[in-house]
């Protein structure tokens, strides 16, 4: 990684990445729904994968908006 990025474009960036992970994360989430009367191992890795997704989206969050979340 050798481009230089200034801190405007970092920002476009991770909101771009922040987009795709909300919608990787209903993808999956649709998925493990879709999948869980006939295929419950596929149901549950789609589970997982939306978990993860779950998990970029807070991270995510707190850099883009620090200190907004609540608990």
């Amino acid at each position: 990684m050798t481009d230089v990025v200034d801190s405007d474009e970092l920002l476009r960036r991770m909101h771009r990445a922040r987009a795709c992970a909300v919608e990787q994360q209903r993808t999956w989430r649709t998925r493990s729904e879709e999948l869980r009367p006939t295929d419950p191992e596929g149901s549950r890795e789609a589970a997982v994968r939306t978990l993860a997704y779950e998990a970029v989206l807070r991270v995510l969050d707190e850099v883009l908006t620090p200190g907004r979340s609540t608990r």
